[in-house]
């Protein structure tokens, strides 16, 4: 039996590694965000309304902030607010930190947190006045640092060795491999030396990963469209897309996770310097928007608007 037979099946299933809870974010973000296109849709008309005219509007006593659809929009908005505190809470109770992977918390914890402040939007019908307009942007500022959170958290390594020790296996594996040549994987691979990359600044080693990633997909529709004919080329949008071959979407699969991992491995310490410098941000601005949020439901309540 040969190395390549050897690893080929088990390789092969690389891809479907985590699909069961990627289809559990594609359905929530469905839930969550569908009905939200279908507002959008229907209140088109009166959210382009200027203030002084929207009380002429049939839709007015539905979409206003005291209206039906309005006010429910500010309850859902403020329940996914509480929701999003139950991912810090996780860290602090035992019993929470058994439940589920910490990588799938956060990834809801990101959901709710873009989608409590569009809800919020809704419910305020899109004019920000006062406190409420105030806490509007900090949220939006919350929800902004929270997805470059999660992009941080990914770049964070646990367990190094781990990680080092799965890197060299993929290494074996890809020098193994013949249905793509090492040089045509060689640009998708290249990283600077690790002696260059640890004298880099912060700002220099974050910018270069960001546009890594960015470049990554072009590396590998290269490498699809050179085993592809022009019919299979135009199938996959240009590479854009997987192929039907299994086997070089097992080596594309492979050879992304090695960069990646790889890069992870190189820029460990200022990764890890930058991730302890956004929660010095993220962590008040959540805060103070949960306190002018209470603060503007209090005030509605007492004014009676609620």
């Amino acid at each position: 039996m040969t190395a390549h037979s050897a690893f080929a099946p088990s390789a092969l299933a690389i891809p479907e590694t985590g699909n069961k809870h990627r289809r559990s974010v594609a359905i929530v973000l469905a839930v969550v965000f569908g009905p939200l296109v279908a507002l959008a849709i229907y209140g088109a008309n009166y959210y382009a309304l200027s203030q002084a005219d929207r009380p002429f509007s049939p839709k007015h006593h539905l979409l206003k902030p005291g209206g039906l659809i309005g006010v429910n929009m500010g309850v859902l908005g403020v329940l996914m607010l509480c929701a999003i505190f139950v991912y810090p809470l996780r860290k602090r109770w035992a019993w929470l930190q058994r439940q589920g992977d910490s990588k799938h918390w956060l990834d809801y914890h990101v959901i709710l947190g873009v989608a409590a402040p569009v809800f919020i939007a809704f419910h305020a019908s899109f004019k920000f006045h006062g406190v409420a307009g105030i806490a509007f942007w900090i949220m939006v500022g919350v929800a902004v640092s929270g997805l470059i959170g999660r992009y941080l958290y990914s770049l964070v390594l646990r367990q190094t060795a781990v990680a080092e020790s799965s890197l060299l296996e993929l290494r074996e594996i890809l020098v193994s491999q013949r249905t793509v040549p090492q040089a045509e994987l060689r640009p998708l691979l290249r990283l600077p030396p690790p002696d260059q990359a640890a004298r880099w600044p912060i700002v220099f080693a974050l910018g270069y990963i960001v546009l890594s990633d960015l470049i990554r997909p072009f590396h590998v529709a290269r490498l699809r469209i050179r085993r592809m004919n022009a019919g299979q080329v135009v199938a996959c949008w240009i590479g854009m897309r997987p192929s039907k071959n299994l086997v070089l979407e097992w080596v594309v699969a492979l050879a992304c996770r090695q960069e990646a991992l790889a890069k992870r491995i190189l820029f460990l310490s200022q990764m890890r310097r930058v991730f302890q410098l956004w929660h010095v941000v993220h962590r008040p601005f959540s805060y103070a928007f949960a306190v002018l949020a209470l603060f503007h439901i209090f005030v509605a309540m007492l004014m009676g608007y609620i």
